[in-house]
């Protein structure tokens, strides 16, 4: 007989498994494409007919199995982990022969697949061609061969053995060519197989869709299978007589939901820019990829790197949602860096909390919900800078610049930005970011939605302790719209770099004492 503790203990162990398996089971139970799965997930559509061809589903039914396409295209294996494989194999292959120089080529290696990174080189493309990479192959692969036989010769104090190791770097950096010759081949056999091929959704229905539509049917080395296009004009736009229409523009989510489709090659559409744009940031159609056609393709050559179907120029653009491993990497270096500036600032801090406690007395914190990714409402810390208690501090003001409220050491955190350390804590809780879009009060976020529906888009990201609108002088009681661009701006272009100019631009507005 079980003791009552451990009788608990049991049916609560047993509760919580199947809850936790429970999501699991239904994962496996819906990827199967069996007649009863199906009824369950959703009812099947009529057969196309002379009534019913082009039509869309109605929305919320997806199409059978599109789930379980969907599942599957996110664990295949992706190109560039073949490519990325055979780069790193084929630069370590030298220390085979040159093993007093390993470590060097080792090194070598790691360089080397960085630069590529850095230089989009593992980016997916759709025409492959070793003549059109060779450039920027043989120029990063030099750099980094180079750093590395100067340092070589400097430690070993002998020219010799950077002589050696260049030799063996001058073999790696032909192995790589060939490699990527080899992996270009490869990947060209298994589309045109078609064993790898995108569901590809057309935005747009116009003769430059119709070119598209037409050269990725007769071409599947490209890698894309169109299944559909949407246009607001309907079946009748050029674009009907190649591919099926599968509905306006204002239902591509649906759309997207019933294809299963993995990318988007916005062409020629009727609707308005704003409304497209607003439909490309949503959630559920930022994780497709996305490519577009430069809207000038016929005049001149296009700055950046570009790729091409047929003879029509495509610019690939970059995924804007933060997720994946652009997503770790962001919050490896807020976790670093907000450790490292809490230590570093906790003299500050102690200053600031003593000067806010002899000023205004107790409560030398002032927390306030704020708005986050996603939607999520989270604890905002701030050092208190109104001689008022709490509650009335919380009163939903847009702005208290000139308040008699403030006091004198309430006015120098705020001209300081000093009353802001304390959200370092938020950084480092996993609240915010360092960098990104500066949080607001629920209120204010629904009022300003409502006013701007780009201001919806800023929550894509975590919220930051500063932006690039702060650090462009959007502080304070400014203008929304001209928040809202800047914030969209530095999610739909961030990187690392981004993220450190504005840090370095808001230690000197910090400085500069350009606060509030």
């Amino acid at each position: 007989m079980w003791p009552p503790y451990y009788a608990r203990l049991k049916r609560d162990t047993r509760s919580a498994f199947r809850q936790t398996i429970r999501p699991w089971s239904t994962r496996v139970e819906t990827t199967q494409d069996s007649g009863d799965t199906a009824t369950r997930l959703a009812a099947r559509p009529p057969a196309a007919g002379p009534d019913t061809a082009g039509e869309p589903a109605p929305p919320g039914k997806p199409e059978p199995g599109s789930v379980r396409r969907r599942r599957a295209g996110r664990t295949r294996p992706r190109a560039w982990h073949l490519v990325l494989s055979v780069d790193v194999a084929c630069l370590l292959l030298p220390a085979a022969w040159v093993a007093q120089y390993r470590h060097a080529v080792v090194v070598m290696a790691v360089l080397s697949v960085l630069l590529f990174t850095a230089g989009e080189r593992y980016r997916p493309r759709l025409h492959l061609s070793i003549l059109d990479e060779l450039p920027a192959l043989l120029g990063r692969t030099l750099v980094a061969a180079a750093v590395v036989a100067n340092v070589t010769a400097v430690r070993h104090n002998a020219d010799a053995a950077a002589e050696g190791f260049l030799r063996g770097s001058a073999s790696a950096i032909g192995f790589v060519v060939l490699g990527r010759t080899a992996t270009g081949h490869v990947i060209r056999l298994v589309r045109r197989r078609g064993w790898s091929s995108h569901r590809t959704i057309l935005v747009g229905g116009g003769p430059v869709a119709e070119d598209l539509a037409r050269l990725l049917n007769q071409h599947p080395r490209y890698g894309l299978r169109v299944v559909g296009y949407v246009d607001d004009r309907g079946p009748a736009s050029p674009t009907g007589e190649a591919v099926s229409w599968l509905g306006p523009l204002a239902r591509l989510e649906d759309c997207l939901r019933r294809t299963g489709a993995q990318v988007l090659l916005v062409a020629d559409g009727e609707g308005p820019e704003r409304q497209l744009i607003e439909i490309l940031r949503r959630p559920a159609v930022a994780d497709c990829d996305l490519m577009v056609v430069p809207r000038l393709r016929d005049v001149g050559s296009h700055p950046g790197p570009l790729d091409h179907v047929g003879a029509i120029p495509v610019v690939r653009v970059r995924n804007a949602s933060l997720r994946g491993p652009r997503r770790h990497l962001k919050r490896v270096s807020d976790i670093t860096l907000s450790a490292a500036g809490l230590v570093v600032f906790s003299p500050v801090l102690l200053l600031c909390m003593l000067a806010v406690r002899l000023e205004g007395g107790p409560g030398v914190f002032f927390v306030q919900q704020r708005v986050g990714r996603d939607g999520q409402h989270f604890s905002l810390i701030k050092f208190r800078s109104v001689r008022l208690p709490e509650q009335s501090e919380s009163e939903p003001r847009w702005s208290i610049a000139g308040d008699e409220r403030i006091g004198p050491v309430g006015r120098v955190l705020r001209r300081t930005s000093l009353d802001e350390l304390p959200q370092l804590w938020n950084v480092l809780r996993g609240d915010m970011a360092l960098v990104g879009p500066r949080p607001e009060r629920p209120c204010f976020v629904e009022q300003f939605s409502t006013e701007n529906p780009a201001y919806a888009g800023r929550h894509r990201v975590p919220t930051g302790l500063t932006g690039l609108a702060q650090v462009s002088g959007l502080r304070g009681d400014t203008s929304i719209p001209d928040r809202t661009r800047y914030d969209n701006y530095y999610i739909e272009n961030w990187s690392l770099w981004l993220d450190a100019k504005v840090l370095l631009r808001t230690i000197h507005e910090v400085l500069a004492a350009r606060g509030r």
